[in-house]
């Protein structure tokens, strides 16, 4: 038996939606065949948007959407994707593919596409490529509502009206694809670009995002931290909002042999899920950095690029990353959603990689057939989290595993009180076999009524377009509630979700 204590009386801060956050790059079958298709498509459309997509994103409540990568971002030129389709210049994707590119999905088609969804918008700006001139004429067309020759030009495209902006980043991985650069020399270009990312609309200002680190590069935090916001403030303000972060799981100790999506044994399991949690330590560290240049806390960690990283599905271009979705996924994000929920003081967006067919996606597309992935019955559940805030909780555990240098905590968990007035557990059982009697105490908190829900399988298990619903959100009913202790077992490889009425 394993003791869960949560003490609805101590609130921990607020978890914003964008933790639920989404990427979409130009990369692979994302964008083209996943998201757009086309107005004259035969797959059901609304303005070149697929219908069944669309329709399934906007069932996650999905907070926010970054495009239009990426490495994508930093040879991505935005006036090559607006005006005719016919006429608008076509380029070669050099990162991912080297496939065709026409721009026939570009800032107009993204901001339909978000309008559709619902959700907010992160635009990622081209630095490593671009000029100052390029990037701060593209946040004049987007965000200006007045007259000048980009506002014209928008209005020429057939956009009246100004769009919001919500996120703004400047450059990416400025580290490696964005430019191969040192923190110091991005940092001064940061302060010169962001510069001309102007606030168009002071009642709903771009929260500006800086290029943070890959992984474990402590030194890269520290340095732009130091150059971009501590000397600035000094002066007058601080020049960033954000501070990115980018860490996948692969667990493959080379990137040439990352491991298969759906062809693993249990070693493999655990080495996976050992690798996901070090975004724990990634986030504390990395939040120590920070904590040394804003002890206030201004700033907020930006996760906007995380998830599995696997070989890519046999017979599958190489350069479209697609790879499939199993249970071990759904261990993947669940993990790392409780994570940045633990942390919420300062993770204050977070962006899977990535949305549809690449990586680790929530949807697959195949032509007209469409399916959800675990990923995305994960989130579906989690969206009960959105807008909520963080009780303290804390679960016993034990290490398990079958290597010393893999082994891992046997349950993962974080808790909120949502906007709808309940307590919401979301609770993973990273073990490949066993399940786990829990007991569960809420401090001086009765319980009237438990509904529960669950995604869980064989470790391997996945949905294909033949058999689209062998994991799926599935009731869970089996909890005993006796005043404010609750008494459940919870199956291997599971992510639960409980809805508690107190």
């Amino acid at each position: 038996m394993y003791n869960f204590y949560i003490n609805p009386k101590n609130k921990k801060g607020h978890i914003n939606p964008e933790l639920q956050g989404h990427f979409s790059e130009h990369l692979g079958r994302c964008i083209y065949e996943g998201l757009y298709v086309g107005e004259n498509s035969d797959i059901p459309n609304v303005n070149g948007m697929r219908k069944d997509v669309v329709e399934a994103l906007r069932e996650l409540k999905l907070p926010v959407l970054r495009w239009p990568g990426g490495c994508f971002a930093d040879e991505y030129h935005w006036r090559d994707g607006v005006g005719p389709k016919e006429i608008r210049k076509k380029m070669i994707n050099t990162h991912w593919g080297g496939v065709l590119e026409d721009n026939s999905f570009g800032t107009n088609e993204f901001m339909e596409l978000t309008e559709q969804i619902g959700c907010k918008r992160y635009i990622n700006g081209n630095m490593g490529s671009g000029t100052v001139q390029e990037m701060s004429e593209w946040v004049e067309y987007m965000t200006f509502d007045g007259v000048s020759p980009m506002a014209d030009m928008r209005k020429a495209n057939g956009h009246e009206k100004p769009w919001k902006v919500d996120f703004f980043g400047v450059g990416n991985e400025n580290w490696g694809c964005g430019g191969n650069m040192t923190p110091e020399f991005y940092g001064n270009n940061y302060r010169r670009y962001q510069t001309f990312v102007r606030n168009y609309d002071p009642k709903n200002p771009i929260f500006k995002i800086a290029c943070g680190p890959n992984g474990n590069e402590y030194e890269w935090t520290d340095v732009v931290l130091e150059t971009c916001f501590r000397k600035a403030q000094e002066r007058e303000h601080g020049f960033m909002d954000g501070l990115s972060l980018h860490y996948y799981t692969v667990p493959g100790d080379e990137w040439e042999h990352k491991g298969s999506a759906t062809q693993f044994d249990e070693k493999e399991w655990y080495k996976t899920l050992s690798k996901t949690l070090f975004m724990e330590e990634l986030i504390s560290r990395h939040t120590q950095i920070m904590d040394k240049h804003d002890k206030d806390h201004k700033i907020g960690l930006i996760v906007d690029e995380w998830g599995t990283w696997y070989d890519v599905e046999p017979g599958t271009n190489p350069g479209f990353l697609y790879q499939q979705n199993t249970v071990r996924d759904a261990l993947v994000a669940g993990i790392n959603l409780n994570i940045f929920n633990k942390h919420c003081d300062r993770v204050r967006m977070a962006n899977i990689a990535q949305l549809i067919n690449v990586l680790q996606a929530v949807i697959l597309t195949d032509g007209d057939k469409m399916i959800k992935t675990p990923t995305y019955h994960v989130f579906n559940m989690y969206k009960a989290h959105q807008n909520g805030t963080l009780l303290d909780s804390h679960i016993e555990t034990d290490c398990i595993g079958l290597e010393d240098k893999y082994m891992v905590p046997n349950l993962n968990e974080s808790v909120s009180l949502g906007e709808d007035g309940k307590i919401h557990v979301t609770l993973t059982n990273l073990s490949a076999k066993d399940a786990y009697d829990i007991r569960t105490v809420l401090t001086d908190t009765p319980v009237k009524e438990v509904k529960g829900e669950i995604v869980t399988g064989k470790m391997n298990a996945h949905n294909t377009f033949d058999a689209p619903e062998t994991v799926k959100v599935q009731a869970f009913d089996d909890v005993k509630a006796n005043g404010n202790e609750l008494c459940f077992a919870i199956p291997a490889c599971s992510v639960l979700h409980l809805t508690l009425t107190v």
